[in-house]
């Protein structure tokens, strides 16, 4: 699929709700992790400053409470001090880092996620990414038009930050206020951060987790959850073979 790719028929408002997550689902890798450090690389003192608040912010993504802090130290790193607003800087970065971009998109999960609108179902992007980075990427294979969600950034301390993370159980609370409450019908995540959203969702899919993560998954999803991998190297999850299965 790509830019010349199809339209899709509108979606009915009681049309079934399909949720997919973004990183290590639809996108290789952690994509706002990629444009932070990217935005940090910029420049030497950047670089310095980010070593410097390391050893503080860097264990604190690691715990779910102290996560979004963690990320928003290194996003204000990256943009302090900075003259750009920052819908421009996530342009530039998409504009100079396109060929790499495209050949982190996972072509199974892409297949899944057309073969979804092509029925018609209520399609939406709920990541940890900025909006406006997911929408720019999905742009490349024609998905430009897909709703998407996701954390909110803005200024402080002179700089721009993560002000609202979407993530874990706040994901299900911004859907909820972006018009997409109700049922779920289905949820593609490799997160166990996402396990309220897979819980929520009638057929939860679990993709490209992290290997120790599956028995996580098994515990506490419905026995015959799938758990697969849709090509993401050094992820776990059975490898989808021929025609990827589509849930409903």
């Amino acid at each position: 699929m790509t830019l010349d790719g199809p339209r899709y028929p509108p979606s009915a408002a009681d049309a079934p709700l399909v949720v997919f997550d973004f990183d290590h689902t639809l996108y290789d890798g952690d994509s706002g992790s990629h444009l932070f450090a990217w935005l940090i690389r910029r420049s030497a003192w950047r670089m310095l400053l980010a070593a410097l608040i390391a050893p503080v912010a860097g264990p604190m993504i690691a715990f779910l409470p102290t996560r979004r802090r963690g990320i928003g130290a290194f996003v204000w790193a990256g943009t302090v001090f900075e003259r750009h607003d920052f819908d421009a800087l996530v342009d530039a970065y998409v504009a100079l880092n396109t060929d790499d971009i495209r050949r982190r998109l996972l072509p199974v999960a892409l297949e899944v996620l057309h073969r979804h609108r092509v029925a018609g179902d209520r399609v939406v992007v709920a990541t940890g990414a900025p909006p406006r980075l997911a929408r720019a990427i999905l742009a490349f294979v024609a998905h430009e038009d897909l709703p998407v969600v996701g954390t909110q950034v803005g200024p402080r301390f002179g700089a721009m930050m993560a002000t609202r993370h979407c993530h874990h159980e706040m994901k299900m609370t911004m859907l909820r206020e972006a018009g997409f409450g109700g049922d779920v019908e289905a949820a593609y995540s490799d997160s166990s951060a996402d396990l309220p959203l897979l819980r929520a969702a009638r057929h939860p899919v679990v993709v490209n987790p992290k290997p120790k993560a599956i028995a996580f998954f098994r515990q506490r999803l419905p026995a015959g959850t799938p758990m697969l991998n849709w090509g993401c190297p050094g992820r776990g999850g059975k490898a989808v073979r021929g025609e990827p299965p589509v849930v409903h």
